[in-house]
């Protein structure tokens, strides 16, 4: 759970160079189960802007912890880690489930399907612990859903940050260049065999 690097992310930018956040299609970005509708949005930020909750917080529903979060990417991406910051008072996020390239998990879906990967969370209220994926499952993502089944005993479940490191791995999915190759015919390919002087010869 500790950092990918060989420092401490508490004196280092650590978005700069791994942070998937640019690469989140932010529009598309859905929640199961939230308060307040739209607010899953304000839990993807820049690393250093993760303890900021003046935009808001994705909460779960009074007397219900449980959520899905459903993260569409703008290109295919292999992700490293996932960093939680959940809140106090025993409303952050005590498990972690996490499906890919699956639309429309709900919560039905998530308990009787089998996760590419789950993590017992801890909690992160300072948002510097990362939960490193098994990086080879993780390849040529191009969404993730997270399935946040319990808390630490709170009436709700309240998320400030998701984070994600890896990279991307190629351009928009939605811009997919077509190419069309026409075969010309070769007039060389073509020429008879008494042009090229290897006919066969008939055998009587």
């Amino acid at each position: 759970m500790a950092c990918l690097h060989d420092h401490s992310c508490e004196d280092h930018d650590c978005s700069s160079n791994w942070s998937l956040y640019k690469h989140i299609d932010l529009s598309k970005v859905s929640a199961l189960n939230e308060a307040v509708s739209g607010s899953v949005k304000s839990v993807f930020k820049a690393w250093e802007q993760r303890l900021n909750s003046s935009e808001g917080y994705l909460e779960s529903n009074e007397g219900d912890p449980e959520l899905i979060v459903f993260i569409p990417f703008t290109s295919d991406v292999k992700i490293k880690s996932i960093s939680i910051v959940g809140g106090a008072d025993g409303t952050s996020p005590a498990k972690m489930r996490a499906f890919i390239n699956r639309d429309g998990i709900d919560f039905s879906d998530a308990q009787s399907m089998q996760p590419i990967q789950e993590w017992d969370l801890v909690e992160n209220l300072q948002g510097v612990l990362e939960y490193q994926t098994r990086y080879s499952k993780f390849q040529s993502v191009g969404s993730l859903t997270l399935h946040f089944p319990d808390n630490f005993g709170g009436d709700t479940s309240r998320i400030h940050y998701i984070g994600l490191k890896g990279e991307a791995t190629q351009l928009k999915r939605d811009v997919v260049a077509t190419i069309v190759y026409e075969l010309m015919p070769n007039p060389s390919d073509h020429k008879t065999r008494s042009e090229t002087g290897g006919g066969l010869s008939q055998v009587e």
